[in-house]
């Protein structure tokens, strides 16, 4: 199951707040602010996609995260080299080092990064 980019914003809010009523989640958009029927809306659909939940507190709901950031990425990320890159890790890896412009010093700490990882394997 996946987020939607209005939803996906909103988790991003909520993964960074780790918990909040839905008026804090509005707050954190930039003007001009979605109408809080929007929130709620998008708070529903999430939470029926199993990525939210709430507790009750009084009359308002605070919201928390169910899905990890790290565990959502991960799965975006693995879907993204699946269905562009033919399921080579590699031929993503290469496209990744070719298209940006990183510094000798940031591909060197990839490096070292990826031999950490055979070191583990």
């Amino acid at each position: 199951m996946t987020l939607s980019n209005a939803e996906e914003q909103l988790m991003q809010y909520l993964w960074k707040q780790k918990k909040a009523l839905a008026k804090d989640l509005l707050e954190a958009y930039e003007d001009p602010k979605p109408a809080t029927t929007t929130i709620a809306t998008l708070l529903k659909r999430m939470q029926d996609k199993g990525f939210v939940d709430y507790k009750q507190l009084g009359r308002s709901r605070e919201y928390f995260p169910l899905v990890k950031k790290k565990d959502y990425f991960s799965k975006h990320m693995n879907g993204l080299i699946k269905n562009f890159f033919n399921n080579d890790a590699a031929q993503f890896a290469s496209f990744f080092t070719e298209t940006t412009d990183l510094n000798k010093a940031e591909l060197e700490q990839l490096k070292k990064m990826i031999d950490q990882q055979l070191k583990n394997k």
